[in-house]
């Protein structure tokens, strides 16, 4: 991780790179083989042949890490 001012100018500079960096972040059913799809501007897709659960990824899979019990 960077500073705050680091990690903005990737995000800006290189979003590609920064999303795809945060994705490995999340717990995938179905890892994306494209971060961007651009095919079609400017209607862009994120992830577009990625599938997660977003319910596992906000409270289920910090249970099954041993944070179920923290307020």
């Amino acid at each position: 991780m960077g500073s705050y001012d680091e990690i903005f100018r990737k995000s800006i500079e290189e979003p590609v790179a920064f999303w795809k960096e945060a994705a490995e972040a999340i717990d995938w059913q179905k890892k994306c083989d494209r971060i961007l799809d651009d095919s079609h501007p400017p209607f862009y897709r994120w992830f577009p042949d990625g599938e997660m659960n977003t319910c596992f990824n906000a409270l289920d899979r910090h249970v099954r890490d041993g944070r179920g019990g923290q307020p």
